[in-house]
């Protein structure tokens, strides 16, 4: 019997192209041709389409692209129309929120209103992209944990962007939009409140974020492990002797003295995934709202030491003629 391997696999299971189960109510279809793709067979299902798109999918879109139109043509005028400087100079160019003094008013487009306009509709594809997925969700008799997974990442996006700059009373204090620009502004965010490492939230996101990498590892190799004997169809080993699913509970009873179930470890995983953005949006969101400085929050509540005074003392310097 040849090897079955989930990743570059040596035998593609490959039955009648299917469409899905039937749908009900709405008014729109499922579009395109079904057909094979034996490279995406390599790494999962080789069927492609049909596609279910819906008012909501369709909605999303739209707002999606009048984003990227507003915000990719705002940097391709930032470079005087030039094609070639608009891909060399793209990771580097920028669409810009309102200037500080603008507060919380709509300004002019070119001082901050292509950004909010771009907001705008980017949020709006993000969320109507989440109901989306909520529907289709509820519409195959599927449990809703990929939208509420998702909107936990929302929920950090829309603190960066509106409910914190809300709070400030200022658009200035959101994420521009562009690669290197919005990896600046998290560089001089955390320096400017004093070191965001030093905040109880961002630990635990971070403690999440490498938990959830290490949960999904341990739990993709296992399952890889004992792929052979028919694990990728775990719920129905649950209850079986002598399957996949029994022998990968033992490794790790046996590794660790403990396992998680089939069932579990996926609850598990869930959490840590989610809480990273969670925690990591509160953390955010108390950053110049109730905290200024999180070394000196940490220096007070014991958590970090105060650094040693090294060196000479510092001196005021003064201009000539004119006293300090």
């Amino acid at each position: 019997m040849a090897e079955y391997h989930n990743f570059f696999t040596r035998v593609q299971i490959r039955g009648p192209a299917y469409a899905g189960v039937p749908l009900t109510g709405g008014s729109f279809v499922r579009q395109g041709k079904m057909r094979f793709l034996h490279v995406l067979g390599r790494l999962g299902d080789a069927q492609i389409g049909p596609v279910y798109l819906g008012l909501t999918g369709l909605a999303s879109l739209i707002c999606g692209f009048i984003a990227l139109e507003i915000i990719g043509l705002n940097m391709w005028a930032s470079v005087n129309w030039s094609p070639i400087e608009f891909v060399r100079q793209l990771p580097w160019l920028a669409l810009e929120p309102p200037a500080p003094e603008t507060g919380l008013s709509i300004p002019p487009l070119n001082q901050g209103g292509w950004w909010l306009m771009a907001g705008f509709f980017l949020t709006s594809a993000v969320i109507l992209w989440w109901v989306r997925m909520y529907r289709r969700a509820r519409a195959l008799g599927m449990g809703t944990h990929v939208a509420w997974a998702f909107a936990a990442a929302i929920w950090l996006y829309l603190v960066l962007g509106f409910i914190r700059p809300l709070l400030m009373g200022h658009w200035s204090e959101a994420v521009p939009f562009g690669i290197f620009p919005h990896l600046d502004w998290t560089a001089a965010f955390s320096i400017r409140y004093g070191n965001l490492f030093y905040c109880p939230f961002h630990m635990l996101s971070i403690a999440f974020l490498y938990g959830s990498t290490l949960l999904f590892a341990m739990h993709g190799a296992t399952i890889l492990a004992v792929s052979r004997f028919g694990t990728d169809r775990e719920i129905e080993q649950i209850v079986d002797r002598g399957t996949g699913a029994e022998r990968a509970a033992l490794f790790w009873r046996w590794t660790m003295g403990f396992n998680a179930t089939v069932e579990s470890i996926h609850r598990w995983a869930w959490w840590f995934a989610v809480l990273c953005p969670l925690v990591g949006g509160i953390g955010i969101l108390l950053t110049g709202t109730v905290v200024d400085n999180w070394y000196l929050w940490a220096v007070k509540h014991g958590v970090a030491p105060m650094y040693p005074h090294v060196g000479p003392p510092v001196v005021q310097p003064t201009l000539p003629g004119v006293s300090p």
